[in-house]
């Protein structure tokens, strides 16, 4: 029976494109267990360092006890929970939108905000390097597809220009999950303005780490955010916030043409209750904890000015998210299992996920890291580059 995945699977072992799970055995934070052994680990996004936090674990098991532990069924069917339903609202309030709606996950909200907002008659404009989930989205929709190079909003702007499209869909990630740049907010803003399409912001990475208070991607000083009604903006609730889940925000009539159309809403049992009840101690440790965001910007500048040296280069990026570009897949997966060797845990990140030729080193960036802890990585990477 389909013998052939077999020499797939060999093909792509030999290609160093063969990936393998590993087993944590501790709560997720700036140092792990894997088999026994503790690591330092850049490998989460845990960016704020909330997984762990013992308030976070309180108001789970306070959750628990008032809730329950299954919602038991879809948010259309009696699965929505009070819990639910408080921190929607707070969400909304959070970000400043008019109405906010929960999803199970970053992947189906992207999903079902594609899919339930455009069709065959509509086209979908799309950043290269989107997130996949935002590829997979405008393929699933049926509608046109139209790709524009990383952040050329020339390019968009033309595309946009000569499209007869009923809808026009503008999608991109806020924060580029594998490149750690910023979107150029504003000026999309504007141009979906100009051309009566609405932006989908996926700000995954920026929600809690970015902008005023941690509000995101929409709040930083150069996105001149007003409120534009053509936003739709998605976050997850599993990287800074330290919980799970996904949540997507924008006008009203949007929210609610999700809620009856957005298939990978409809269609799943809702998220635990408990979980939305954390969350709400989240976002104000999130909201009040302004160190850790500081702390951020304190490891990302130790960080550049440790690796400045190096042939391999950072990325341009000023967020937790530091890409350091080697080329090669082969040669970035020997340097990490080299620092895996040392107890470092920092992932290799190869094709598809990035083009050929673009394999990179991922050092994700948490506040719960030390200085000790960039030092000790920095002077790592020093001398294996020596050693290359």
């Amino acid at each position: 029976m389909f013998p052939d995945l077999a020499e797939q699977l060999r093909a792509r072992e030999q290609q160093g494109l063969r990936r393998f799970r590993q087993v944590v055995e501790s709560p997720q934070a700036s140092h792990i267990t894997i088999d026994g052994r503790d690591y330092l680990a850049f490998s989460s996004n845990d960016y704020l360092g909330l997984a762990n936090h013992p308030d976070l674990i309180q108001s789970a098991c306070v959750g628990a006890k008032q809730y329950g532990v299954g919602a038991g069924a879809s948010h259309l069917i009696n699965g929505h929970s009070a819990a639910h339903h408080i921190l929607e609202d707070v969400l909304a309030q959070f970000t400043g939108f008019p109405k906010a709606l929960l999803f199970s996950t970053g992947y189906m909200a992207n999903i079902g905000v594609v899919t339930a907002l455009v069709g065959r008659e509509d086209a979908i404009f799309a950043d290269k390097l989107n997130h996949v989930s935002l590829n997979d989205a405008a393929l699933l929709s049926r509608a046109k597809f139209i790709r524009f190079p990383h952040l050329d909003l020339t390019t968009l702007e033309q595309r946009l220009a000569a499209s007869n499209a009923r809808r026009k869909l503008v999608i991109s990630d806020a924060v580029f999950s594998m490149e750690g740049d910023i979107a150029p907010i504003k000026q999309l803003i504007a141009l979906c303005e100009k051309y009566h399409a609405l932006l989908v912001l996926d700000d995954a990475h920026g929600f809690g780490v970015l902008g005023e208070k941690g509000r995101g991607s929409l709040f930083l000083p150069d996105s001149d955010y007003v409120h534009s009604p053509n936003i739709v903006y998605m976050a997850t609730l599993g990287k800074a916030a330290g919980v799970f889940g996904a949540f997507v925000a924008a006008q009203v009539d949007v929210i609610e043409t999700l809620i009856q159309s957005a298939r990978s809403y409809i269609y799943t049992t809702a998220t635990p209750p408990l979980l939305s009840h954390v969350l709400l101690t989240s976002l104000k440790l999130i909201e009040q904890d302004e160190w850790r965001r500081d702390a951020l910007l304190r490891n990302i500048a130790q960080l550049k000015n440790g690796l400045q040296s190096l042939s391999w280069k950072l990325l341009p990026s000023t967020t937790p998210i530091q890409p350091l570009l080697v080329g090669e897949s082969t040669e970035a997966v020997r340097i990490s299992e080299r620092l895996r060797e040392q107890g470092i845990l920092v992932p290799a990140i190869r094709p598809p996920t990035v083009p050929q030729g673009m394999a990179r080193l991922r050092i994700s960036l948490s506040a719960a890291h030390q200085l000790r802890d960039i030092r000790r990585l920095t002077q790592a990477l020093n001398e294996l580059a020596l050693d290359s």
